[in-house]
């Protein structure tokens, strides 16, 4: 499959988004956090989550951001396979999410959401690289919990995954550098 993605076996990916993926991770996870402590009976606010996320991106994705912050260009092969991450992570949500929108059970909705996102990062391992798999894995586990521990408040959940993304945030954004890495 990553051959049919454009990948190169004598390619050598190197991981030059850190920092970008770093600031979009502090800056969304403080958005999760501020939405959920203000969620009320949709358990994540929409009208602070909305536009957190747009102008979040906007800040952390547009190309002088990224060209101060990159410490070189992703291949081709890269730019397909995060973009192929961002579109599975809107068909997971509608999947996932998508049926609870008939009872409109904001909890379901938003741990859906959540759990589309955290399995959305390992696909991103072949554009950040490993940091990829340990918070995907955490955000997953945290989102299951959240569905399986329902006497456990949403709060708790919500709040445990900006913490998460915040973390790694900090971590890609301040501590990691570029690495690279050869997919056998």
């Amino acid at each position: 499959m990553l051959k049919w993605l454009g990948y190169d076996t004598d390619e050598v990916l190197t991981f030059n988004a850190k920092r970008v993926c770093g600031l979009w991770f502090c800056m969304i996870g403080l958005v999760i956090s501020s939405a959920t402590i203000f969620g009320g009976n949709m358990s994540l606010n929409p009208f602070i989550f909305a536009p957190g996320y747009a102008i979040g991106f906007i800040i952390s994705h547009n190309r002088k951001m990224e060209a101060r912050l990159s410490t070189g260009p992703s291949s081709a092969f890269q730019n397909k396979i995060g973009n192929l991450a961002i579109v599975s992570m809107f068909v997971l949500m509608i999947f996932i999410s998508g049926p609870f929108f008939i009872s409109m059970n904001w909890r379901m909705i938003w741990l859906g959401t959540l759990l589309a996102t955290g399995l959305h990062f390992f696909p991103f391992y072949f554009v950040v690289g490993k940091s990829m798999i340990f918070i995907g894995t955490l955000c997953t586990i945290s989102a299951v919990l959240g569905m399986i521990l329902i006497d456990v408040p949403f709060m708790f959940f919500g709040i445990a995954d900006g913490f998460i993304k915040i973390s790694f945030g900090i971590y890609l954004f301040f501590f990691s550098k570029p690495s690279t890495n050869r997919i056998k």
